[in-house]
């Protein structure tokens, strides 16, 4: 954790020149295009308190009002080629990773389902389909977990392992896999959930708590969910802890 876990939240420089500057330009891209926009915030792992230095180095929300008639397919599409004129891009399934100054960045826009909750939808570009969410209520749930040292481990552990698989996916199954445990044994507990990886992955149905329409696990594909299962025996089997993190 010492190594590789950030503090929640960003700091001033990065809010300056990082925040402050790609908020400029969304608000540049949402006029042109004629998007009424509501909200700009930080999101993910850095509003959660699980962010770690092996991915992402911020989240943020782009938040539409419900009055908008463009498509969420083509709202992405339209904020993917004005940034990719301006940075290095990428597409994710529902965001678009920009790299300025050396800090990488995921976009998400979102168009709110009404105006009178938090309640949003987004593309889903690998499917080109969208799902009702609500990030808030993904933070909250989060913040208020008391697991985020274990979720910030199995990030870790995910990334050193060359693992591909959403971290709402690796929140979600992580407070299943330990809902039962106590929050204070860090070790046993990132055992347990190596384990439930192992036993699990293949066959849990893990659905989005802001809409149980939106069955999460169905976004990984069975060879996705055998890599990872796998993988967390391999771990699991493992003598000494160097070679599970490191």
């Amino acid at each position: 954790m010492n190594k590789y876990k950030r503090p929640a939240g960003i700091d001033a420089t990065t809010k300056s020149n990082v925040f402050d500057l790609l908020s400029s330009q969304i608000k540049t891209w949402a006029y042109r295009n004629s998007f009424y926009l509501t909200d700009i915030k930080l999101s993910g792992s850095r509003a959660k308190g699980t962010a770690i230095s092996l991915s992402s180095d911020m989240d943020m929300f782009i938040s539409l009002s419900s009055t908008n008639t463009a498509s969420l397919g083509s709202v992405f599409n339209s904020l993917y080629s004005y940034f990719n004129d301006l940075y290095t891009c990428r597409k994710q399934n529902v965001s678009i990773r920009v790299t300025y100054s050396n800090t990488k960045v995921d976009l998400v826009p979102g168009k709110r389902q009404d105006r009178y909750s938090n309640d949003h939808g987004l593309y889903k570009s690998k499917q080109d389909s969208w799902t009702k969410t609500n990030i808030d209520k993904h933070i909250s749930m989060v913040k208020g977990s008391n697991l985020i040292i274990e979720i910030a481990a199995a990030k870790i552990w995910r990334e050193r392992h060359g693992l591909d698989f959403p971290s709402i996916f690796l929140e979600l199954a992580t407070l299943e896999a330990l809902k039962n445990r106590g929050t204070t044994d860090h070790d046993a507990n990132f055992l347990t959930l190596l384990e439930y990886f192992r036993d699990n992955i293949q066959t849990v149905r893990i659905v989005d708590p802001a809409n149980t329409n939106n069955v999460i696990s169905s976004d990984l594909s069975a060879t996705a969910k055998q890599t990872i299962s796998s993988q967390a025996r391999k771990s699991r089997n493992e003598q000494y802890r160097k070679d599970i993190l490191w």
